[in-house]
């Protein structure tokens, strides 16, 4: 087993920093970078440290199942649906706390919506209509996009989305960091 491999890859799947790493567990930050290029084995002792601060329990840190670093392409079929069974939110790749980014692939029925609600949180939200057409309302500002229109907002400004129209509507998004 690749101790240092894995300690990189639970490291970056909870969104934690080298250095955020050592000072949490009271090891030096070269002596993580060390471990995850496999120049230092570590002691049980410096492991259980380490692994407290994440944290993970020694026993699952040997025996969680890694995801493949080599997974690169999705089939249509692999996407996850994060939406709400009227309004379809296909992620792209894994749902993990590692993630930078969040690229989804939306489909809207007629009249389906994100909510009477507005949505509103940290991050920055882009896209693309690719067919159909959505009214998205971004604070006091509203608009019906067409495809080939686009789009792009800061996410802590009050939004939603809808399709007034007859037809269906899809979009490619992206947003960071993903909510989800």
């Amino acid at each position: 087993m690749d101790v240092g491999k894995r300690l990189k890859s639970i490291r970056l799947m909870r969104g934690i920093s080298q250095r955020e790493l050592a000072k949490l567990s009271g090891v030096t930050n070269s002596m993580i970078s060390q471990i995850e290029q496999n120049q230092v084995n570590p002691s049980v002792g410096s492991l259980k440290k380490i692994l407290d601060a994440i944290p993970i329990s020694m026993g699952e840190f040997f025996t969680l199942e890694m995801e493949s670093d080599d997974k690169i392409f999705y089939s249509a079929e692999e996407l996850t649906d994060l939406g709400d069974g009227k309004v379809k939110m296909l992620l792209v790749g894994s749902k993990h706390n590692g993630r930078q980014l969040a690229i989804l692939r939306e489909i809207y029925p007629p009249g389906a919506d994100t909510g009477t609600e507005f949505i509103q949180h940290e991050g920055e939200e882009g896209g693309i209509v690719i067919r159909g057409e959505i009214e998205i309302t971004v604070g006091s500002k509203s608009k019906v996009l067409k495809a080939g229109d686009s789009y792009y907002f800061e996410t802590r400004k009050p939004h939603r989305f809808r399709n007034k129209s007859k037809e269906e509507c899809e979009l490619i998004s992206a947003a960071t960091p993903p909510t989800f």
